[in-house]
């Protein structure tokens, strides 16, 4: 193989700037999508539930039960919708799916508490999504929970005796995330996503478009060696990416107030090596489909959906089923999103992100490798 000639090389990595902006699609992927994403995923996604509809059947009606809906209303979590007066309209309001979960207070309520007796609270709950339910049942069990504790106290006050010991309780620190907000983790995997846009969607079509505009042809016959060819028409995408990354970081550092406590040595580092990864995908797609709408399509469905679907950007991988636990191992995205919430949340010291650079780096070497082997300056 004939050496790297430089002047070659960046001929062609002014050819396909030039190409770049010659195409708006290209300059609008590149400038508007990371914004859009970051802002979509900010402000339109969110897996915090605050303000769920509840219905109540109150059925005593006293003052008692009254102050114990009121630490409801009183809750973020929830907004009584409506008190009903019969048991079939709660169960039909949860049925039209009209309220989220409906309370049902039992008639001897203040009786048993004045006995100092437990009252079992009936919740009716959508469970079509059972992971919102079960949150669901979670913040309703805080309340009740709540409720009690101050029931206990007037209790114990009223009778003259000494409070009993407390029962057992958790009380919960959260770490990394202290306000739980989903956005704090959902935003630095959006990284992932648009460097899978950029890297793999925009690359897949450098090679088929020079198919399919006949301009191949030209190309093969310059002294060109296939090396300067790949490098010269990656390179404004990798430059393309960078920008983009650091376009997302900084609206989600400064405007959306995540943390940042990593090193941003490290991001730019992880980042690189992720999209040599896609841009490897988007090139090799490119050669072996010699079309640009399948070539595009072969990207989304090789770089894009791993990395939304697999990579733990929405999904947690440990909740997963063992098998795809496995297949997630081959997901170049994986790596990269763990090294993401890392950096930003935690601030993991780079000597413990090696678990998750080292795959990284292994696979933008190989599939490099394979991107370069698979272009051949020939018509065949």
């Amino acid at each position: 193989m004939n050496s790297m000639n430089w002047a070659r090389l960046l001929a062609v990595t002014r050819k396909e700037a030039i190409q770049i902006r010659r195409d708006p699609r290209s300059l609008i992927i590149v400038l508007a999508m990371p914004l859009i994403l970051v802002l979509l995923f900010g402000y339109g996604v969110s897996l915090d539930l605050k303000h769920l509809p509840i219905y109540v059947y109150d059925r005593e009606g006293s003052q008692q039960s009254q102050d114990l809906l009121k630490h409801f209303q009183a809750s973020e979590y929830f907004h009584v919708v409506r008190v009903v007066n019969s048991y079939p309209e709660l169960v039909q309001a949860v049925d039209r799916g009209d309220a989220k979960m409906g309370i049902v207070v039992p008639w001897d309520f203040s009786e048993r508490l004045q006995n100092g007796e437990s009252v079992p609270i009936q919740a009716l709950v959508d469970a079509t999504d059972d992971n919102t339910a079960n949150v669901i049942i979670g913040y309703a069990q805080a309340v009740v929970q709540g409720y009690s504790a101050t029931v206990l106290g007037d209790w114990s006050e009223r009778l003259g005796r000494g409070s009993p010991p407390p029962p057992i309780s958790i009380e919960a620190r959260t770490w990394f995330n202290e306000d739980l907000e989903s956005r704090t983790f959902i935003l630095p995997g959006v990284l992932a996503l648009v460097m899978a846009v950029i890297g793999a969607f925009l690359t897949s079509l450098t090679i088929a478009r020079e198919w399919e505009r006949g301009t191949m042809e030209q190309l093969i016959s310059t002294p060109v060696t296939p090396l300067e060819i790949l490098f010269g028409k990656l390179l404004p995408y990798f430059v393309m990416g960078m920008v983009a990354a650091a376009i997302c970081a900084l609206v989600a550092i400064l405007w959306f107030q995540v943390p940042f406590r990593g090193s941003f040595l490290t991001l730019l580092a992880s980042t690189a090596l992720f999209l040599v990864v896609v841009l490897s995908i988007g090139f090799f797609v490119s050669v072996v489909a010699k079309n640009q709408l399948a070539a595009s399509q072969l990207a989304l469905m090789i770089a894009f959906l791993p990395s939304f679907l697999l990579s733990g950007f929405l999904f947690s991988i440990e909740q997963m089923p063992r098998p795809v636990q496995i297949v997630t191992r081959i997901v170049p995205a994986r790596y990269y999103t763990t090294i993401l919430k890392d950096i930003f949340l935690k601030g993991t010291p780079d000597v413990m992100l090696y678990g998750e650079l080292i795959p990284l780096a292994i696979f933008s070497v190989l599939l490099a490798l394979v991107a370069t082997r698979a272009f051949h300056k020939r018509l065949a």
